[in-house]
């Protein structure tokens, strides 16, 4: 194989995707290949049934590199691994005197493999990370944060450039920078870059339409070229120094921008040589920022890991164009018996699944396979990649600062951690449970007089709030007024605008049903522990209703009330078969149920908020059969407004590209038929 792998979801070959069961994969030994002796096996889930299923696959399996899957009698992988040598990595699972405990109840779990040959094990090993952050085995290393880091980018799919935070998928057009460590390192770079370079950070349909300078050219963050403030020269100047200025040449920068300042004040263009020493002063505020001296590198990632009490902190420093553009904590799961450097190399090929690679990789320690892991991520970068473990000089120092970043970070959790159970020690007393509560969840509604309903749901346990199980519930609200709704209400859409108790209904229906069928052995981690709910003994006794239809009997579940003044510290606690109840107000358990009550409602108005902004920013346009995305585009670009369209003449309609006769019909009808 030659070229560039891609190694992205969507190029993951079909057989390899759950969907697809039955069928046998590229390198995969066909059912009827398999030693019959398989039929006279131990009985299944025990360590030699196990033993003999993978003894049976290894037989047939080729001396060539590729990856290989274990997999559970429910079909879960148990394992994703990748091999120099197919035959003999997996034939060393046969062996089960040398392999660990945890290894031993993997093996004790298998009752089917699966195989993809490649051509090199680099390939290997880029196919290995991208199918562990796929199906995310539980006997792998797991980096538990999957979300794309944000990047700010000079979009130029435009003829006036505009400066503006990016997440997702690249334009091939555009310039990136980055990437930061966060969402808030974005939004102040950006605000103290718009002091010196006045770029537009406007959308293009807000540009498009204004006809005065908007309060960004009042405060001098914007030259305004909406209303023609700035000419084409002087902006594509401004352009190329915010370039040059996020690609590491911020003297060069400023020097000419000291030079034209010189130039204009000798031309007595005071007023241009005060803006241009403003712009000054602001690139040296950005430049004092910077939080650690930076000696000589110009684009790398650190990686610093610290191992304390079982468990370890990855530290990753984003460095670009000289700049430390912020860092971030992981703290990934992982085998207890394996060596810090092999977590960290797991932790490594996964990082960059999907993400683009820096020329330079700094490490904390050293890495089993550190060529074989540059060579992949050479092979996916289609460049020269370096992965360095500094023992001297400033990449070093660097490497230090990191590594007490991360013995922080980890010495924080460790007792965040200690600090949060015992609350669940308290949570588990004060609600009578048999043991402290490892899920909780937390739900709430939010609507404004039943309009843009919402129900809203937050996740807690042992390690605060779990935020990727966060859900979001969009309320039918189609019944007749003073109608109590039914489970059969529920499922036609017909709760009544408003009805607090129909929307509970309707949450909690849909959460425990797809739980019912989702994990009904109860063994995925998808249960709760704890049900606490907002509101009073009528949710209560909602809730109640859903559990007993559902046959849910097993969950606890509470109901938390404001006070007779609704002030925080006089809540009260409804639980069946217990009359209401109070915790002292200084009570620690009271303030962690009160933590959880806050953010179940603030992620639900959040929501409510945001789906109420999508009904408002619709326009007519919306409502015309046929206009996705792009014609609507086009249709604002040449308008300028969903109003200019509705009055359009048909003939200025059939002018806008992409819009053809028949199209511009519809939209012309669509608007003169009261549509």
């Amino acid at each position: 194989m030659s070229g560039k792998l891609d190694t992205s979801p969507a190029a993951v070959p079909a057989d390899l995707r759950p969907a697809d069961e039955g069928r046998v994969p590229d390198g995969a030994v066909p059912v009827d290949e398999i030693d019959p002796a398989i039929e006279a096996m131990p009985a299944e889930g025990t360590l030699a049934a196990g033993t003999a299923i993978i003894a049976s696959y290894v037989k047939t399996l080729p001396r060539k590199p590729g990856v290989y899957r274990m997999i559970d009698a429910k079909g879960d992988v148990l394992y994703v691994g990748k091999a120099r040598t197919l035959k003999n990595r997996v034939a060393a699972y046969t062996q089960p005197t040398r392999l660990s405990t945890r290894l031993m109840r993997m093996v004790q779990a298998t009752t089917t493999m699966e195989f993809v040959v490649t051509d090199s094990e680099a390939e290997a090993l880029l196919l290995e990370n991208n199918l562990i952050k796929r199906f995310k085995p539980r006997f792998n290393v797991l980096l538990r944060d999957d979300k794309s880091f944000p990047y700010i980018v000079i979009r130029r799919d435009h003829p006036w450039a505009q400066l503006a935070k990016h997440r997702g998928v690249r334009n091939e057009t555009d310039e990136y920078f980055g990437p930061f460590a966060s969402a808030g390192a974005v939004n102040r770079t950006l605000y103290t870059l718009q002091r010196a370079f006045p770029l537009r950070s406007c959308s293009d349909s807000i540009f498009a339409n204004r006809t005065r300078p908007c309060l960004q050219y009042q405060i001098k963050r914007c030259v305004a070229p909406c209303v023609g403030r700035a000419t084409d020269e002087e902006y594509a100047t401004i352009v190329d120094d915010v370039r040059g200025f996020l690609g590491g040449k911020s003297h060069e920068v400023q020097g000419h921008l000291s030079q034209r300042m010189e130039t204009a004040s000798a031309n007595l263009e005071f007023e241009r040589a005060a803006v241009l020493r403003d712009r000054i002063r602001a690139l040296t505020a950005i430049q004092a920022h910077q939080s650690i001296e930076i000696t000589g590198i110009e684009e790398a990632d650190v990686f610093a890991a610290y191992e304390e009490g079982g468990q370890v902190c990855v530290q990753v420093f984003f460095v670009r164009a000289g700049n430390n553009l912020g860092n971030k904590a992981y703290f990934p799961s992982h085998g207890k018996e394996l060596e810090i450097g092999e977590i960290l190399s797991s932790f490594v090929g996964q990082f960059y699944s999907g993400r683009p690679v820096p020329r330079e990789i700094l490490v904390s320690h050293a890495l089993p396979e550190a060529d074989l892991l540059a060579a992949a991520l050479s092979l996916s970068a289609s460049r020269r990649i370096e992965i360095i473990c500094p023992q001297r000089g400033p990449r070093r120092d660097l490497m230090e600062h990191a590594l007490g970043n991360a013995r922080e970070a980890l010495g924080r959790r460790v007792a965040e951690s200690a600090s949060q159970r015992k609350l669940l020690d308290g949570v588990a007393q004060v609600f009578g449970l048999e043991a402290p509560p490892q899920r909780i969840e937390v739900y709430d509604n939010s609507h404004i007089q039943g309009s843009d309903a919402v129900g809203g749901m937050i996740v807690a346990g042992p390690e605060g709030f779990n935020k990727n199980q966060y859900r979001k519930f969009n309320i039918r609200t189609a019944a007749a007024p003073g109608t109590v709704p039914t489970p059969d209400d529920i499922a036609a859409g017909t709760i009544t605008a408003g009805d607090d108790f129909g929307m509970m209904r309707e949450v909690l229906t849909r959460r425990f049903k797809r739980a019912l069928k989702e994990d009904p052995e109860r063994d995925k981690g998808l249960w709760p522990d704890l049900v606490l709910i907002d509101g009073g003994l009528g949710q209560l006794n909602v809730a109640l209703e859903v559990f007993t239809e559902l046959a849910v009997d097993d969950v606890a579940l509470v109901s938390i009330a404001k006070g007779p003044d609704r002030d925080a510290g006089r809540e009260r606690f409804f639980m069946p078969g217990r009359p209401p109840f109070a915790l002292e107000p200084r009570d620690p358990v009271l303030y962690l149920l009160q933590r959880l009550r806050d953010e179940a409602h603030r992620f639900a108005i959040g929501t409510h908020r945001t789906r109420r902004s999508m009904g408002i920013s619709r326009s007519g346009l919306d409502e015309v059969p046929g206009i996705g995305a792009s014609r609507k585009r086009a249709l604002l670009n040449h308008f300028g407004s969903a109003r200019a369209v509705a009055t359009a003449t048909l003939e200025d309609l059939q002018a806008v590209p992409g819009v053809s006769r028949t199209m511009a019909k519809k939209i012309y009808d669509h608007f003169r038929s009261g549509g």
